[in-house]
């Protein structure tokens, strides 16, 4: 599950989204080099690759990701970070381990599986160049279907990063989990206490696949989080919005050690 692994120190896991790989989080390199954290990040069973585990159900996936994460770090400290429906796995990890666990974030996370009870924003392009899309030639359908700011650097990190996962993506897995993936889990309903270490919670304003809606219905669970909520932001905010998602995270992290400090 291991796909790829960077940096020394406390294990950070990054945990990718549905029907892409770990590549879509790489950019978040640039925020994360030179940091006190080995990034660790994880392909899910149908990145290109990836051992099919058989996992039927959003929650049985889940649970193999914390069965991962307790091989890696044993008793020891760790943070964990999620995007989009990996953010579902990763609040899961930080609850269940939330005596290890020094922080948690999210990156235009799914809080509902549901795509019918989500509430979402309009679909809306902020800024529109037709340049850029004629640039992206073949892929142009599925990064303007996806994007809210059209920038030429924001193509490039899609067709660099995104477009390999979701083309490598082993159909036959998705689609098993695709079965169940509506199944209602949120980690916050079967741990009715607040989680007490920092969190991070990054939204885009104009996300048209989760919103932020539902995420930002959760302030109360999460008494040490920053939830933001970006401008000019769709679903792939961390293309869109580098600097200030970077920005965001190194903050986070920050609090995560000094939490580290504090606890031992």
């Amino acid at each position: 599950m291991i796909a790829a692994t960077y940096g020394a120190g406390t294990p950070l896991f990054l945990i990718h989204g549905f029907g892409v790989d770990h590549r879509i989080l790489l950019p978040l390199e640039e925020a994360l080099h030179g940091s006190n954290w080995r990034r660790i990040y994880l392909d899910l069973p149908w990145a290109e690759g990836a051992v099919d585990t058989a996992v039927a159900t959003p929650r049985e996936l889940a649970d193999s990701v914390l069965a991962e994460v307790r091989e890696v770090v044993g008793n020891g400290t760790f943070a964990i970070l999620g995007n989009s429906f990996g953010a579902m796995i990763a609040r899961h990890v930080a609850h269940e381990l939330r005596a290890q666990c020094a922080g948690v974030a999210t990156l235009a996370g799914a809080f509902e599986l549901d795509s019918a009870r989500r509430r979402l924003p309009a679909r809306e392009v902020v800024l529109r160049d037709d340049q850029v899309l004629s640039q992206a030639g073949a892929d142009r359908a599925d990064f303007e279907a996806m994007a809210v700011i059209h920038t030429s650097a924001a193509l490039r990190l899609f067709q660099e990063y995104a477009l390999p996962g979701i083309r490598g993506a082993q159909e036959p897995v998705l689609e098993r989990l695709s079965r169940s993936y509506t199944d209602a889990y949120r980690p916050e309903d079967e741990h009715a206490a607040p989680f007490d270490a920092p969190a991070l919670h990054i939204f885009g304003r104009q996300d048209q696949v989760v919103g932020c809606e539902d995420g930002l219905s959760h302030r109360a669970h999460y008494p040490r989080a920053t939830f933001a909520v970006l401008d000019g932001a769709g679903h792939n905010l961390h293309f869109e919005q580098p600097a200030v998602t970077g920005a965001l995270l190194a903050s986070w992290l920050d609090a995560a050690s000094a939490h580290i400090a504090v606890e031992n």
